[in-house]
């Protein structure tokens, strides 16, 4: 074994330290690539291919013009989330305890709308029949209740067998306190059927939750298997790792098992590679907003990722550690339509790749956002979107017409009604995300990003009030950056309820310590050395009697008692002088971050910056190539900035500085 790891590890160094590196961010409408070769970067664009994303990225690579021989590969992927959202998971098994195969379809027995007293019947996620019942049973401490006998697992296998699924999910009740009986489960489960055990992927409390999260694993985990299996094959000479939901990469081979980790896996490219590049130019407190084509992702950043465990993908709970997201369907490609009522919409469905917004030329008919923008000349005529769309201003205008016939106004007008409803829905996620949790937006820095970020991003401030902003540099692509500079990590968790003051030290340090061990042995078969893993320790805590916890690092237990004390003030506006309960001790086990360099491209004065007629502002507006803007200048709006992968419209009120970075740094005119 130690062998096998050591030869592991070797091939892993060899690969790396001969690698060139390249970021691919698959999104609805683009799929996005940011090349690294250990001393510049190239970016490129492409439209995605819905039904099968590995021909996009097999495209963009042979257009990049690279070898795939030695190249590692960073990839988000949204093949997981569009499989939940689109509900085509594979025929799934979910076995539970006596009495508990009804749970995924209960829930919380929430309602959707409270008054709705005609609510629509909403299918199952697991058909009755594919429920499947059996002993194992333990109670809150461990204790068995019902055994797990030889006749009802021959009995479960003959259950499977009839009823033929492709994935089997296991969950029974306390099985994070001891997975003997799943493990014996799983070992009856006939081979080539997908395994999906609870205390395997959330051996935390919460039943629900974990049932949730174990059955999407499991409904979603042969698909991911497929495509990575596609990509692998296509690419055998390339490293292949992929982007998790809490910002950190896991390997290809290692992924499928742990399919629901990928949910978030573009959206979280683009949270890493905020913090990152905006660390650069001094802004460590953020609300990011990302702008593409199918949808706009928020999120908060202060000091650090907010992670939560709390995360809802169509509804249905996931338990494992995400990045702390918020996500609305307003992108570039969101189409605009007026109802019976005479009201306009914007959203949520999306023009998406295909046939995309009207002015692609790509067969759309409907307006979209980026429409409407092309109509107010935000988005200049000349503009070759992602470097080879080029941008029809007719199509566009005929598009919008069909909303201000219905709206009796005129093209413009209507246009600039679809932005102001746009902005106004993103402008809502972000108030959830700052307002709604007692933050000020004020002290915060509005980073934008994606294709359409910079078109609204000045709107957004103003919305919330905020005085700075800023455009990172490779905006359009940023999520791909991302990619490239998130470190390959773990995240380990084990529910294990118990009083504070209570707690044996000794047990408590060996629950860190086989955490620990789990998650280094990962990374080590990942090629990721001891020496070169950094460890962290927090733990869930709730007063004694609360349903909810509040996570805090571990450090002493007087210390750890303390921070939750403070953490609960701070949180809740009070404290309780009541018994601290430990509920799930976490680790986090993450490799070296890697040593990337973004520098900005070298600067050569405009010898030909040109204007536009930009609806709403009486004089011509300028211009500018994002590259050839001179570094630390002041420039005011209003002003366009063109680069290759993104446009961005800095408005009257605001002006804009480029820094020795790159970035593009804003700031309201007082």
């Amino acid at each position: 074994m130690t062998s096998t790891r050591g030869s592991q590890r070797l091939l892993y160094y060899m690969l790396v330290m001969n690698s060139i590196f390249l970021g691919i961010d698959t999104g609805g409408t683009f799929t996005d690539f940011m090349l690294y070769d250990g001393s510049s970067i190239r970016i490129h664009k492409c439209l995605s291919t819905p039904q099968e994303p590995e021909k996009a990225i097999l495209a963009g690579i042979k257009e990049l013009g690279i070898s795939p021989e030695y190249l590692t590969i960073i990839h988000g992927s949204t093949v997981a989330t569009n499989t939940v959202l689109e509900n085509k998971g594979v025929r799934t098994v979910f076995i539970s305890n006596h009495g508990m195969r009804d749970i995924l379809s209960i829930g919380r027995q929430q309602r959707k709308a409270l008054y709705d007293l005609q609510p629509k019947k909403i299918p199952p996620p697991v058909a009755r029949e594919l429920c499947l019942e059996t002993g194992g049973r333990l109670d809150a401490q461990g204790n068995i209740i019902e055994p797990l006998s030889t006749e009802q697992l021959q009995h479960l296998k003959m259950q499977i067998e009839q009823l033929a699924p492709q994935a089997v999910a296991i969950n029974l009740l306390f099985s994070f306190l001891d997975e003997r009986f799943e493990k014996a489960i799983a070992s009856i489960v006939p081979q080539g059927i997908f395994i999906s055990r609870s205390s395997q992927i959330l051996p935390e409390y919460k039943e629900y939750e974990r049932a949730s999260t174990t059955w999407l694993n499991a409904s979603v985990g042969p698909i991911v298997e497929r495509y990575l299996s596609k990509l692998s094959t296509a690419l055998p000479r390339s490293n292949l790792t992929i982007m998790q939901s809490s910002g950190g990469t896991i390997s290809a081979k290692q992924a499928a098992q742990y399919a629901v980790h990928m949910l978030l896996s573009g959206p979280a490219g683009g949270i890493a590679a905020a913090q990152f590049i905006a660390k650069q130019s001094q802004r460590h407190k953020l609300l990011s907003f990302d702008m593409g084509g199918t949808s706009t992702d928020v999120s908060l950043i202060d000091g650090e990722i907010q992670l939560t465990s709390e995360n809802q993908i169509n509804g249905y709970p996931v338990g494992i550690q995400m990045v702390n997201i918020h996500t609305i369907g307003a992108g570039g490609g969101s189409l605009a339509y007026v109802d019976e009522g005479g009201l306009l919409h914007v959203g949520p469905q999306s023009a998406g790749a295909e046939p995309g917004p009207a002015c692609y030329q790509q067969g759309g008919r409907v307006a979209t956002v980026t429409d409407a923008n092309v109509v107010l000349g935000r988005i200049p005529a000349e503009t070759r979107l992602g470097g080879r769309i080029q941008i029809n201003t007719e199509a566009a205008r005929k598009a919008i017409n069909r909303c201000a016939q219905q709206l009796k106004l005129s093209i413009e007008d209507t246009a600039s009604g679809i932005i102001q409803v746009a902005n106004e829905h993103m402008a809502r996620a972000l108030r959830v995300i700052s307002v709604q949790r007692g933050l000020n937006p004020d002290h915060f820095t509005l980073v934008s990003f994606g294709g359409a970020g910079g078109l609204h991003v000045c709107a957004l401030a103003d919305a919330l009030a905020m005085h700075q902003a800023l455009i990172p540099l490779h905006s359009g692509v940023l999520s791909a950056l991302g990619m490239l500079v998130a470190p390959r990590t773990r995240h380990l968790s084990r529910t294990a309820p118990g009083l504070i003051d209570q707690y044996p030290k000794a047990e408590i340090e060996k629950i860190f310590h086989d955490m620990e061990t789990e998650g280094q042995y990962a990374l080590n078969n990942e090629g990721i050395l001891n020496q070169d893993i950094t460890l962290t320790r927090t733990v869930d805590l709730r007063y004694l009697g609360q349903s909810y916890t509040l996570s805090v690092p571990w450090k002493t237990l007087t210390n750890t008692r303390s921070d939750f004390h403070q953490a609960h003030q701070t949180c809740y506006g009070h404290q309780l002088a009541r018994s601290v309960e430990v509920v799930t001790f976490r680790v986090s086990a993450k490799g070296p971050t890697p040593d990337i360099t973004i520098t900005s491209p070298a600067m050569t004065l405009p010898s030909n910056k040109t204007t536009v007629a930009v609806y709403g502002i009486n004089e011509a507006v300028p211009v500018w190539l994002r590259d050839t803007i001179p570094v630390n200048t002041s420039l005011s709006g209003p002003l366009l900035i063109s680069e290759s992968t993104s446009t961005s419209y800095i408005a009257p009120s605001w002006q804009v500085k480029k820094d020795q970075t790159g970035n593009l740094l804003l700031d309201k005119k007082v």
